[in-house]
């Protein structure tokens, strides 16, 4: 972005202190990623952003948001007085999105948001001019940052759309306002404060409350939540998945060690992608769709497929300190993802000797359920396939429990929150040069801190 002081007040219909003429290139609300030309704006956190006013003048902010009302407003620099300054965020990213005017492609799900936004930016980057979401920035924050960090020559917007909670995509979608919006599947993440899947899929579907008269709603159709819900949807409408009667479906699939490779009903094209698994298909036939939609052929949508470059932690493989090769997928976790992760790890192929071992870490918003859902991780875990099981933390108990009828005690190992060292200690005296090892558990139980020393 590139706009005067002046301009961002009047879209705030705000004063202004002095600073009429400043330029702005950048919107931060980290006082540490201020640069030259910040606006800065004091969110309320752990701490009140205000405290951090003087750091992001120090790293270059020439102007800041500011609270009516809030003491000790700095004289040093511009200053735009708000209601509130989460709320002003949202107000400028809203009108510097209708300044821009890209078409805007929405993408929400339980699991695969990240991956399917970063296939879907590569295949339509092949011939437009396209902004995605970096990280998982998908929140109330997340989403107004990355629009105001798109060019104003952007001609598609790719936005990951996250939630936690009844009504947050509703907010969202009157935000962007989506010309497509995507729902990659319906899981169990955040069931602690939804209660059912049904609920899920409920918010979920919030997405497409603001989806734009004319646009398109691409969604799983093996779901049967999505199904019946899309059924309310007038806007134009399809399905991917591994059914028949999907719009966009597998005719046959592969997973290997480094890749998956496919293909679809009414195409002859073979597609392959950089990742494993079933679910990453599925990922893929959701880009396929979007792609197709923006009359994309098939044969750019799979060069494009081929090359593009997934988000850090998200199934990536590694090379260990005895020469191990480790599955990194320790970014997020939910019983839905781990399963399919569980079940890709499976069927790569290993070296005579090798074994294949298992490190998982707790699962964690999902309630009064946690027990059971971790228990019926079991289901996805066969001693003649995964051969050996390390589980850390206290939610998985419930499964080292439930594993108990399955494997030999000596290859399961459980490990509580606090004995994280003598785990990694246990894994680098077990791993072998022929083993594989996957690590996957939720973002709060850090289990990068075990990648790293396994690296």
């Amino acid at each position: 972005m590139k706009m005067q002081l002046a301009e961002i007040a009047s879209a705030l219909n705000s004063d202004l202190s002095k600073g009429e003429d400043t330029v702005i290139t950048s919107v931060v609300f980290d006082s540490r990623k201020a640069t030259d030309n910040s606006l800065f704006v004091p969110l309320a956190g752990q701490r009140d952003g205000h405290e951090f006013v003087a750091n992001a003048i120090s790293h270059g902010a020439k102007a800041t948001l500011w609270k009516k009302g809030h003491p000790n407003k700095p004289e040093s620099i511009p200053v735009i007085e708000v209601d509130d300054p989460l709320t002003a965020l949202q107000d400028l990213a809203q009108y510097y999105l209708n300044k821009v005017n890209p078409t805007v492609v929405g993408i929400t799900g339980s699991n695969g948001k990240t991956t399917t936004k970063d296939m879907i930016a590569a295949v339509l980057s092949k011939r437009f001019n396209v902004h995605k979401t970096q990280a998982n920035f998908n929140n109330e924050i997340g989403v107004p940052v990355t629009i105001l960090e798109m060019k104003p020559s952007t001609e598609i917007l790719v936005l990951e759309m996250g939630m936690d909670r009844p009504g947050q995509l509703h907010h969202l979608s009157s935000l962007v306002k989506p010309d497509v919006c995507v729902i990659t599947m319906i899981g169990e993440a955040h069931i602690e404060f939804f209660g059912t899947r049904d609920k899920i899929a409920d918010a979920k579907m919030e997405i497409t409350d603001f989806l734009k008269a004319d646009g398109k709603f691409i969604y799983n159709g093996d779901e049967p939540l999505l199904a019946e819900r899309a059924k309310k949807i007038k806007q134009s409408k399809s399905t991917f998945g591994f059914e028949e009667d999907d719009t966009v479906y597998a005719t046959e699939w592969k997973s290997y060690m480094h890749h998956a490779s496919f293909k679809i009903n009414n195409s002859d094209e073979k597609f392959t992608i950089p990742m494993i698994g079933k679910h990453n298909v599925s990922n893929a036939m959701a880009a396929i769709s979007v792609g197709r939609h923006f009359h994309e052929s098939d044969e750019e949508i799979a060069q494009a497929l081929s090359k593009f470059t997934p988000t850090a932690n998200r199934m990536q493989w590694k090379k260990g300190d005895v020469g191990e090769a480790i599955m990194d997928d320790v970014y997020n976790s939910n019983p839905t993802a781990a399963k399919a992760v569980l079940t890709s790890f499976g069927q790569v192929k290993i070296k005579e000797g090798g074994r294949r071992i298992a490190v998982l870490g707790d699962m964690l918003e999902l309630g009064d359920a946690a027990p059971q859902l971790h228990a019926s991780l079991a289901s996805a875990l066969d001693p003649t396939i995964i051969d050996e099981v390390y589980l850390y933390g206290p939610e998985m108990k419930n499964l080292a429990d439930a594993l108990t009828t399955k494997y030999s005690k000596n290859n399961i190992h459980y490990y509580p929150q606090e004995s994280m060292d003598r785990m990694i200690e246990d894994l680098k005296n077990d791993i072998k040069q022929d083993d594989i090892v996957m690590l996957k558990g939720s973002h709060g139980m850090h289990l990068e801190k075990v990648l790293d020393r396994l690296l």
